[in-house]
């Protein structure tokens, strides 16, 4: 049975490693087919496919596009795009434009809250300002000392509620769904045990997003429980989605779970893979 990863992130947005080592640890970690799916962010495919290549690791170049529905981020997990598609570049650039400005109010609250100084604490963590995110001001809190690592700053700052949280808006679900299968891509709902909507809205959600093109759900994610797999397993059998399988791997120590690391699909689910001749 193959060893399938298909989301995870490089330094090019919000993941601590370059693509390359990125590349090197999941094949080290027994992984036989993977993508890199960096945040609105297409930079790191060109280094990450010649790195899968050298490696005898199969690739799949994708993205993960930030997307606001009802009054949330869900994120839209492109699989098999063509980075080079000019109306997703031109997207993907759109859609983090506003990064800068919301990284500065974010610094703002963390200033008020004693944190001093975050807006550059947390460049230093990326490098352009254009792809800032929360995960970078974490980083720069824990170098502080006053959390002990990520998880922590996330129970107390950066989320809705807590100091530093922002609300940014992103693309809707049909621009990221339209990118993607412009781009010749298969356009898949990242873990969607994370969003909080009410079992109507789950419909409309995955109704909408069907109805724009969309054909694939992460059933089994680092950020899913044993009981969530069995959840999105009946999401996918009952909405007729493809199911994929990802990490969401960031970094060591700041991941639920390590690339490959993940257990395969459940029976009677038709992976999103399943025509890509693997």
């Amino acid at each position: 049975m193959l060893n399938v990863d298909m989301h995870c992130h490089s330094n090019f947005s919000d993941g601590l490693l370059p693509p390359e080592e990125v590349a090197a640890r999941a094949k080290a970690n027994g992984v036989d087919v993977w993508a890199l799916t960096d945040h609105d962010e297409v930079g790191g495919i060109a280094i990450a496919r010649k790195a899968a290549q050298d490696l005898g690791l199969r690739y799949i170049p994708g993205v993960e596009i930030s997307v606001t529905w009802a009054g949330q981020t869900v994120h839209i997990v492109g699989l098999r795009i063509d980075e080079t598609n000019a109306a997703l570049v031109q997207g993907l650039a759109a859609t983090r434009n506003g990064r800068e400005r919301r990284a500065r109010e974010i610094a703002a609250q963390l200033a008020v809250a004693g944190i001093p100084d975050a807006f550059d604490g947390a460049l230093k963590h990326v490098g352009n300002p254009d792809l800032i995110s929360r995960t970078h001001f974490a980083r720069y809190i824990v170098e502080t000392g006053r959390c002990a690592d990520t998880k922590e700053v996330f129970r107390n700052y950066l989320c809705e509620g807590k100091p530093g949280y922002v609300p940014h808006r992103w693309a809707t679900l049909r621009e990221s769904v339209e990118w993607i299968c412009g781009a010749g891509g298969v356009a898949v709902i990242a873990h969607p045990g994370r969003y909080s909507y009410s079992e109507l809205e789950f419909g409309a959600l995955f109704d909408e997003f069907k109805q724009y093109g969309g054909t694939g759900i992460e059933v089994i994610t680092g950020s899913h429980t044993p009981d969530q797999y069995e959840e999105y397993a009946r999401v996918a059998r009952r909405f007729g989605f493809l199911a994929s399988i990802g990490s969401d791997f960031h970094g060591p120590g700041e991941s639920h779970v390590d690339l490959g690391a993940l257990p395969p699909l459940p029976s009677g689910l038709t992976p999103v893979w399943h025509d890509w001749g693997l």
